[in-house]
């Protein structure tokens, strides 16, 4: 059985966030990819479209989704899907926060700037 501990993670930061490496391709997954989200208090997300579906459970603290311009405020233990292709923004509340994402394989994300980013962490 497989076993990850924390301190095995691999941390990637990008855009303020810091993003924990647990399961993707490069660390013997073949389906799936999960991390974990750390954001910082306040900080103002960047706006992305994400090519694959994305489930984001909130650990701790305050994240602010805007998911294709809807709003919402998520606590610990609320979930979002985030469908392939929508317009995803999270930002922090004022604690800051931390979530679980799972996804699979072959994410990549592009900001409205129109920057393609293929996330090492879902590699």
């Amino acid at each position: 059985m497989p076993v990850i501990r924390s301190t095995e993670s691999i941390t990637f930061e990008t855009h303020g966030s810091c993003f924990n490496s647990y399961v993707a391709p490069s660390r013997g997954s073949s389906q799936l990819c999960a991390w974990r989200l750390d954001v910082p208090a306040g900080l103002a997300g960047v706006a992305h479209r994400p090519s694959r579906e994305e489930v984001l459970l909130v650990l701790s603290g305050e994240l602010r989704v805007a998911l294709d311009g809807t709003k919402s405020n998520l606590q610990p233990g609320d979930v979002a899907l985030i469908p392939a292709n929508s317009e995803l923004c999270v930002d922090a509340g004022p604690q800051g926060a931390s979530a679980w994402v799972t996804t699979t394989p072959g994410l990549e994300a592009i900001t409205t700037d129109g920057s393609r980013i293929a996330p090492p962490w879902a590699s």
